[in-house]
């Protein structure tokens, strides 16, 4: 089969496409023939070697979907299911490539709602929402949770778990007009504070919103400047998820508040998530990706073997002008 593989790490010049030995599955796991596969940074940055965990050679990708070719009677041969999650792309050989071996509790059927291309894309940002928003945060009905960076991926679905799943209050972000005039469309978000006016605000605009209470969870998928801002926005007793750290991963904040607030500081790494973890957030997800409610935030654009590296080449260099998948 042909597979996308590197040998070392460093380089996005040692991402070479390869004809290697179609995988066997073994006990517990099923073989894919794989119709899409989401590209997502933290697959260029796993050649470049910023991931600990990972062992070459490699096949790099972590989300997929696609038909089952060898499987159980849970899966059988013709079932069309998605995954992602565990050591795919990183201990374990990943999605971008033309098949795919995955421990069954990887998988879930794929949704009738949703097509290859977009089952394809919405791990990731899913698994990472649901994650720090439900698992971790514990938001619940009736609270208030502000997230930054809600017109990316990941803060699209936070905002749409929020809402839908935890009933909460929802305060989303916005760095332009176009984009706030995009979000006060949707009718997962609740408000929006404007970061056009720089960090400073951010505080006052949501304690204006909040009554002067504050939110009770921040979801901060930006950090670096915003971190502190952030926690500054945080209820007594409040609780900031944070997901982030580029450009600089150093950040200060004052201790005193911080404990005075009674605050609780909490990180979330969707790679740390092990293949049963995401099959029970993905199974969670699935009547809202059935019902419409959860989708991609924007429909991705194929790419084929013959435009991969160059994909990879603008995710790498955050010069992506679409949300891509790979497709075989």
């Amino acid at each position: 089969m042909k597979a996308l593989r590197f040998a070392k790490t460093g380089s996005l010049d040692e991402l070479k496409i390869q004809e290697v030995p179609r995988p066997v599955p073994g006990p517990g796991s099923i073989l894919v023939a794989v119709k899409a596969a989401g590209l997502n940074p933290s697959d260029a940055k796993n050649v470049l070697g910023r991931m600990h965990q990972t062992k070459v050679p490699r096949t790099p990708g972590r989300d997929f979907a696609g038909i089952v070719v060898e499987g159980t009677e849970a899966y059988p041969v013709g079932a069309e299911v998605f995954g992602s999650g565990g050591d795919l792309g990183f201990a374990s050989d990943g999605s971008h490539a033309e098949y795919v071996k995955v421990p069954v509790e990887a998988v879930q059927p794929k949704p009738r709602a949703l097509t290859f291309e977009q089952a394809a894309i919405v791990g990731i940002p899913y698994l990472t929402a649901w994650r720090a928003v439900i698992d971790v945060a514990s938001l619940k009905e009736g609270e208030t949770i502000l997230i930054t960076g809600t017109t990316g991926a990941v803060g699209d679905a936070a905002a749409r778990i929020a809402k839908r799943v935890c009933k909460a209050k929802v305060i989303g972000t916005s760095r332009r007009h176009t984009d706030a005039v995009r979000l006060r469309l949707l009718d997962y978000i609740d408000a929006l504070a404007d970061l056009s006016a720089g960090p400073i605000s951010l505080p006052e605009q949501i304690r204006a919103e909040t009554g002067g209470q504050g939110a009770n969870v921040v979801f901060d998928v930006v950090g670096s400047s915003l971190f502190e801002p952030c926690l500054q926005c945080l209820a007594s007793g409040g609780r900031q998820v944070t997901i982030a750290s580029s450009p600089d991963p150093k950040v200060t904040f004052n201790l005193v508040d911080f404990y005075h607030n009674q605050s609780h500081l909490i990180g979330v790494d969707s790679i740390q998530l092990s293949f049963e973890d995401s099959g029970r957030i993905l199974r969670s997800l699935l009547p809202y990706f059935e019902s419409g409610d959860f989708r991609p935030q924007d429909d991705p654009v194929p790419v084929g073997f013959d435009d991969v590296l160059s994909a990879y080449r603008e995710l790498a260099e955050n010069r992506a002008k679409a949300k891509y998948v790979f497709v075989p």
